[in-house]
Formats: structure tokens, sequence, C-alpha cells
């Protein structure tokens, strides 16, 4: 089967594209190159056929599409950025190149969709309280709290701190920064194109991905990012709030694992695939949650660096827990994480700074 992999160059990209390759299918990468992504320039590629061009280019899109079976889109902005003013960087790519693909696939008859999404959607996770049960989604963390060092969300009744819970797939979304905000707006914008077309769309939600290839020293990486390049560097990993931020760091090769048997279940028509006109979202983590202090106590073993410093600093965009459960998509899809926490970091620990060179080639 053929299938059209947007953002296939990227961390996430190259190792799904290699999982597809590696299954036997035909894959096609339409990538960007932004700089802001890929700051070395244009790397070498081989093994899949590239088209170097933007998603929001409508004429680029319509050629891609020719004869593809499935559509995995990863092209995105990720991360917090550099602030406000990114907004309409993630807007554009995230959203308008969404939308462009979308009637792209509509004009194309293209029907088959998987679309990268995130746990961000979620905002701040599920809470409990000891005395009062289930709890609401707290509000935003307000400035004046986090400067006081009170980070953890409280009970709206008794003012106790709250116990994070999984969150399922069920859950409201509730997006709390830009980059949030367009993963839910793409969410909606393959629902609506499912609705409108008959398509067949499963919407990823990863989690905190972490491995070899992962883009370093840009403010669009990732927390596993920042620790290492700061021991690599010879520094101690500077840990925000007091380290205890629980998250779900899940390794990319099971991250690739995932989407690939996605687009298996999104090209059947078997009863555990997504039906025609809907939009089918799951989890996609480790199933075992961790803190980031525990990350950044991780790497700098693994890496024999300084040890990690607890600054106490916070960013206002951030929220406190967020850890998902994974069950629907071992439930229905059949698939489960499978690379250890601490293995995982090891290679990460191990591996080249920043993205591998070349482009993987399928074994």
């Amino acid at each position: 089967m053929r299938i059209l992999v947007t953002g296939g160059a990227g961390f996430i990209g190259t190792h799904v594209a290699g999982a597809l390759a590696r299954a036997g299918h035909e894959v096609t990468v339409l990538d960007a190159l932004l700089p802001c992504v890929h700051p070395g320039g244009v790397p070498a590629f081989s093994g899949f056929e590239f088209l170097r061009a933007d998603v929001r280019d409508a004429e680029a899109v319509d050629g891609a599409l020719r004869g593809v079976g499935v559509v995995c889109h990863l092209a995105a902005m990720v991360g917090l950025g550099t602030g406000f003013d990114d907004a309409p960087l993630y807007a554009g790519c995230n959203d308008l190149g969404t939308a462009v693909l979308l009637a792209a696939m509509a004009r194309a008859g293209a029907s088959r969709l998987v679309l990268a999404s995130s746990m961000v959607v979620y905002g701040e996770g599920a809470y409990s309280c000891a005395l009062h049960g289930l709890a609401a989604t707290p509000p935003p963390r307000r400035a004046a709290d986090l400067g006081a060092g009170l980070f953890e969300p409280r009970c709206d009744r008794c003012a106790e701190p709250l116990s994070p819970e999984l969150v399922p797939e069920e859950a409201p979304l509730d997006p709390r920064n830009v980059y949030a905000a367009t993963k839910v707006a793409q969410e909606h914008l393959a629902s609506s194109w499912a609705r409108v077309t008959g398509g067949h769309a499963i919407a990823l939600r990863y989690h905190n991905v972490y491995g070899p290839g992962m883009p370093r020293d840009t403010p669009y990486a990732g927390v596993a990012s920042f620790f290492r390049s700061a021991l690599q560097a010879g520094r101690a990993p500077l840990v925000f709030e007091d380290g205890a931020q629980r998250r779900d760091f899940v390794h990319v090769r099971d991250v690739a694992g995932a989407t690939a048997t996605a687009v298996e279940a999104a090209a059947s028509t078997a009863a555990a695939g997504p039906g025609p006109g809907t939009l089918r979202a799951y989890n996609v983590g480790s199933g075992a949650p961790r803190t980031i202090g525990e990350l950044a106590w991780a790497l700098a073993g693994a890496c024999g660096g300084p040890r990690p410093v607890v600054t106490g600093d916070y960013r206002l965009g951030d929220v406190r827990h967020i850890t998902a459960s994974s069950e629907r998509i071992w439930r229905e899809l059949g698939w489960r994480a499978g690379v250890p926490f601490a293995d995982g970091v090891a290679e990460f620990a191990a591996a080249p700074a920043g993205r591998a060179a070349g482009f993987p080639v399928p074994a």
C-alpha cells in the first residue's frame, strides 16, 4: 500500500516512515524542511520517495496524493515555542496546513487518515480528592500561586492538594497553550472531514516522546532534549517547579509502532478500525507515568553528568500533571509499548546529538 507521511523528515516522522517501509509499504514523505525545525539544512534521503514541499501548498499536496491509500499526517510545529508571537506560525503550519491537506484528500477521494495529535489537548489531567472523590478539572494555575511555590492543583471544596489520575479519551478537551489549541483544531478539522466525506480517521494522542534523533537546541524540542543537551555540555539539567510534575515518557520506536498499527487499522474495514464518517482517538503512552525529576536523574545517571538542579521556575503555559490511559489502543488495536524506561533513557543518552544524519533506510 502506498502511504503519504507528511512531516516525515522530522524526529517522529523518520521513525514512522521507517516502520511503515519495513512493514512492506511504499512510503512517500512530504516535508517542508522548515529551518526552525531542520537547522542543519537538507538531509540526505534514501529508501523513500521524498517531496520537499509545504503541506500548505495545495498543488504539491494534490500531486503527492496520487495513488495513496492512507495519509499519515505528522507535519506540525510542536512544543511551547518562544512565546505568543509564535501563534501565527503554529496556526499556519498546524491548522491551515491540516485544512489544505484535508481539502486535497476530499478532491482526490483519499479516505483514510491517521493524525498525529497530542496529550496536550486535555490541558490539566484528571484528579481526585482524598475526601471528595473525582474532582472537576482544575482551572489554569495562577502566576501568584506558582511564584509562591504552590504548584499542586487543589480541591475547590476543601483546598487540599488533588491526586493525579489517568485521563481516558472521553475526557473533555481543554487546551491551555497555543500548541494545544492547534492540536484540538486539527482533531476537529479531521472529524469534520470524516463526517462530510465518509472518511475513516484516527487521532493518536502522543505522550512525551523521546529517543534517538530527537532535535536539540531549539525552543521547539522536548524536555528530554533540553536535559541531555545540558548534560552533554557538562551542565546540570535545570528542573522547573519542584520536579514532581507527572508525565508519560514514551520511546519514539514505540510511537512509530503505534502509528504503523493505526495505519493498518485505518486501511482495514474490520470492526476494530474507525467506522466511515468517524474519528477515533487513542492515547499513546508507555503506561508507566514518571516525574520530570525522575527523567532528569535517570539521564544524569546515564550520561555520567552533574546532578539535576531543581529551580522552582515555571512556565505559565505548562500544566502540572498529564498522564492518560493507553488501554483503548491495546484493547481495540492490540498495541502496547515495549521499550522499558531505563533501557530507552540509556539508549537516548548514548545516541548522537540531534537528528541522525540522513534518512532511515528500511531494513
